[in-house]
């Protein structure tokens, strides 16, 4: 088992048999063969889909993101045997404690988000848009859940999970981990965070870039996450993915709308939490929570 802040392998663990055994050099490899990989299929891809730059991704984005990632198990599974190395060094297992850590994540996620929300709009500075339906009367009645509550929320909650885990195995597993051979936990998390966030400018940069800052302080408190759990990833996929999971929701169902009461760099930019002081904020109350946590 690592320790709380070293991810390196311990010292009885055999170097790595492969030529291409520095830190650079390891984390380079991986992203250019995954751009590599991935480029002929995207271009396939937008040519079926009929999309090209700048056009919005739209529905159109899902299909490129899923071709995106369904290839990375594929290369990390070959860096592993490239590099005498397991999953489990990168904090990926199949323990009963890890599916613990997972839900208890996901509750934390959740419970923050609804902390995040429930204070604004008790201050008014975003509004709940209620949906209508029609009952057999024909009567109107508002009802404020079900924008939320439907079956597409457990499809949402799925993507979430499936997208979480593969960027925290990409970023807080295998590059975090590669990168403390050469650095100190905390810049190999800056490091790991900063190319987390600049990552995301792929698919929508103009509405990304005022997120910058709250990606790379997400990717920083998702790093403390795994720090918390003992090395595994099991926290920070869950605390990932029911972020995901709750601001998708919200956001596909119209459900949130800012009410002009504040800038909207306080609420977010664009109703981006991430763009906003309210989501820095968040980040930071759960920076200060996984601190406290004794696994």
């Amino acid at each position: 088992m690592y320790n709380h802040y070293d991810f390196r392998p311990p010292n009885n663990q055999p170097a790595s048999a492969s030529a291409c055994n520095t830190c650079p050099c390891q984390s380079n490899c991986f992203f250019l063969t995954w751009v590599c990989l991935w480029l002929p299929i995207a271009i396939l891809l937008a040519i079926v889909l009929k999309w090209h730059p700048p056009q919005p991704l739209g529905n159109k984005k899902l299909p490129l993101v899923a071709s995106l990632y369904l290839i990375v198990p594929l290369i990390l599974w070959a860096a592993t045997q490239i590099e005498n190395t397991t999953f489990e060094r990168w904090g990926w297992d199949w323990q009963p404690a890890t599916l613990t850590s997972l839900m208890l994540g996901l509750a934390l996620a959740i419970a923050s988000l609804t902390v995040l929300f429930g204070l604004q709009l008790t201050a008014g500075w975003i509004g709940w848009q209620s949906s209508e339906y029609t009952t057999a009367t024909g009567e109107t009645i508002a009802h404020p859940q079900a924008s939320i509550l439907n079956y597409s929320t457990l499809l949402t909650l799925l993507l979430a999970l499936w997208i979480s885990g593969t960027e925290e195995l990409i970023f807080r597993g295998f590059l975090q981990t590669t990168l403390q051979q050469d650095y100190s936990t905390v810049i190999a998390a800056a490091i790991a965070s900063l190319i987390f966030a600049i990552a995301h400018l792929i698919w929508e940069a103009k509405e990304t870039l005022p997120q910058l800052p709250g990606l790379w302080l997400m990717g920083m408190v998702l790093t403390l996450a795994r720090t918390a759990d003992n090395g595994s990833l099991g926290l920070a996929i869950g605390l990932h993915a029911g972020w995901i999971w709750g601001i998708t929701t919200l956001d596909t169902a119209k459900a949130i709308n800012p009410t002009d009461k504040v800038p909207e760099y306080i609420t977010g930019i664009a109703a981006k939490p991430l763009a906003g002081v309210a989501g820095i904020l968040l980040l930071l109350a759960t920076a200060a929570i996984l601190g406290s946590f004794k696994f």
